[in-house]
């Protein structure tokens, strides 16, 4: 596709990691907010290996994207993160440089990609903002997972300040939503809670919940964050990375979001605290400012409610769901 022919047509906004959590739910934002200077492409793992210079250059040159959302990314549970820090750093730092290079070499003019409130500082005041994220060294069980998407940060800048590149980040809290990992050892709390209740009421046995249930989080609907992504690509003019996230006055506890989960599914069973398991953090609470700054009236979903829409779509798709 020639330059000419990109004017032509308008934006094309290639997004890597484009089937899972986020990125279907940027898929299904793009489509109800169409625009006709836009055309979206949603690339998965299968259509090609971003660890692979020549194969990301492909898929560069296959679609000619003008933007680039950039999602992809090694990912894995607490296990999995103690076990292998060395694979989860070099990994992400291949997908990351190949991507970031790639799309400056191309003239790519925007790229937004997705960092993680796991680049904190471990030992940090709350709530946490985005000039925090280099005061220093991340949570050490997964210190190579959040170092690699550190350096997505000073990449944005380098190529910023070497080439003039927009190329920014954004860092959600908690996503939940359609298209999760309901895994049981590896998805997150959300969806992990989900799929123990959905087999607590299918077999008629108690439902048991790690800890206390007192821990604080913020979570984000992936709709929400899919809503907010977008308006970064085309609005956001900051190299440096802006939190997505709702506010600290809209933190739950993990016992209120199990409750919303179990009304949900309708469970009338008995409910279990397994208090001899660890609550971990209690709280990793995010500042959202910056973002209200910019967006003071974005109304995001009530968790109750986006609770029961990822509930609905998990009992109708359980047969494809990951887990």
């Amino acid at each position: 596709m020639s330059a000419e022919k990109k004017s032509r047509t308008g934006k094309v906004i290639m997004v890597t990691g484009g089937s899972g959590l986020v990125g279907k739910a940027i898929e299904r934002v793009s489509k109800e907010d169409q625009r006709p200077d836009e055309t979206w492409v949603f690339l998965s793992s299968k259509d090609g290996d971003l660890r692979s210079k020549e194969e990301t250059a492909a898929l560069f040159e296959k679609y000619q994207p003008t933007h680039v959302i950039h999602l992809a990314a090694m990912v894995g549970g607490l296990f999995a993160n103690l076990s292998h820090n060395l694979d989860f750093w070099r990994t992400n730092i291949k997908i990351n440089d190949n991507v970031l290079q790639t799309a400056y070499e191309t003239g790519v003019k925007k790229v937004v990609s997705c960092l993680s409130t796991c680049i904190f500082p471990d030992k940090t005041t709350y709530p946490i903002d985005e000039t925090m994220i280099h005061n220093g060294p991340p949570h050490d069980s997964n210190f190579g997972y959040s170092y690699a998407k550190r350096s997505i940060d000073i990449q944005n800048r380098g190529y910023h300040a070497q080439y003039g590149c927009q190329f920014t980040a954004v860092i959600p809290t908690n996503v939940f939503g359609q298209w999760d990992n309901f895994n049981l050892q590896d998805g997150h709390v959300i969806p992990g809670l989900m799929h123990k209740v959905y087999q607590a009421k299918r077999d008629g046995t108690p439902l048991t919940i790690w800890g206390t249930g007192k821990p604080l989080r913020q979570f984000i609907y992936s709709y929400d964050l899919a809503r907010l992504f977008v308006w970064v690509l085309r609005e956001y003019e900051e190299i440096a990375p802006i939190i997505l996230s709702v506010g600290e006055e809209d933190e739950v506890s993990i016992k209120e979001c199990a409750e919303h989960v179990v009304e949900a599914f309708d469970f009338k069973g008995e409910v279990v605290y397994d208090t001899t398991k660890s609550d971990g953090q209690y709280k990793k609470t995010a500042s959202n400012a910056k973002l209200r700054s910019y967006l003071p009236d974005f109304k995001f979903t009530p968790i109750k409610q986006a609770l029961k829409e990822t509930v609905a779509w998990f009992e109708a798709n359980y047969d494809i769901a990951r887990k």
